[in-house]
């Protein structure tokens, strides 16, 4: 029996109606056009500059209707964007938070049979399923820290925590390694900082796993090597976290023997570590350290 777990950090943003697919296509940084009722999509919506402003996972529900399941600090903030947007589109765009919750089952290797409004594969990796249902319909259990452990795990970031919103690449985000990406759907809001960043290889700091010699430190600690600052702490539980890095840096320090450091703790990071497939949500590739 597989584990549902409530995600109450979590709103919901309905698309509907005829436009409502291109709209989300001509805008977000993955290929909206080509997903189907049962499929979620990993995206977000940039600032000209390319930084991101909204993560979100979007279902596709069928009848031209799209949920977006977005943090839920930011989901009175997106639907004003995307009204702002919308112009003459033929489409509406409702807040739906105080309706609909995400739920996740993180162990689950195939979609749960439960009574939902969408549930597909979690696009971003080793996260099973995701399920957007009414309010109270599934029983959940009180397994968050469950959740967190394998999205850390996983390398699979949080805003707000792991990185700034308004201030940061996807690149930087890793949302090139987690699906979050389409190089091939044309032109959206900032495509061409994505594209260029993509192509000369321009990305120096990514969000990267880590284990602690010890307790891991809290989010928001300066990481050092010696007395350069390479890094920031974001989430963490128990000996693991992420961390926002420069990844120069860190190959330095790997080649002079150097332990990064936070808060007083040695930290050794992950390198070279890439999610699974999407068709895979039950595991992930194997990882080495630095």
């Amino acid at each position: 029996m597989t584990t549902a777990i409530l995600l109450d950090d979590r709103g919901v943003i309905e698309l509907a109606g005829e436009d409502a697919g291109q709209f989300l296509h001509n805008l977000v940084t993955n290929d909206i056009a080509a997903l189907k009722a049962g499929e979620a999509r990993f995206a977000a919506l940039l600032t000209p500059q390319g930084k991101i402003l909204f993560d979100f996972l979007v279902f596709a529900v069928g009848d031209g209707r799209y949920l977006l399941d977005c943090p839920l600090v930011l989901a009175a903030d997106l639907q004003k964007r995307l009204n702002i947007y919308k112009l003459r589109s033929k489409l509406s765009v409702t807040n739906r938070s105080d309706e609909l919750e995400a739920i996740a089952f993180p162990d689950a290797t195939e979609p749960p049979q439960v009574e939902a409004v969408a549930v597909a594969a979690d696009p971003r990796g080793p996260l099973g399923f995701r399920a957007i249902a009414e309010k109270g319909k599934i029983p959940t259990k009180d397994a968050r820290k469950d959740y967190e452990a394998r999205r850390i795990h996983a390398g699979v970031p949080l805003g707000g925590v792991d990185f700034d919103y308004g201030g940061t690449f996807p690149h930087e985000a890793n949302m090139d390694l987690l699906s979050g990406l389409d190089f091939k759907k044309g032109c959206y809001v900032g495509q061409e900082v994505v594209s260029r960043m993509k192509h000369r290889g321009l990305v120096r700091r990514r969000i990267a796993p880590y284990r602690a010699q010890g307790e891991a430190p809290p989010p928001g600690q300066a990481i050092h090597i010696g007395d350069v600052e390479v890094g920031v702490t974001g989430s963490r539980l128990a000996d693991e976290g992420l961390a926002l890095v420069r990844l120069d840096r860190l190959a330095e320090a790997k080649e002079k023997g150097q332990s990064p450091v936070a808060a007083g703790v040695a930290l050794e990071f992950e390198a070279e570590k890439a999610p699974p497939s999407p068709k895979r949500p039950e595991g992930a590739k194997a990882r080495r350290l630095i």
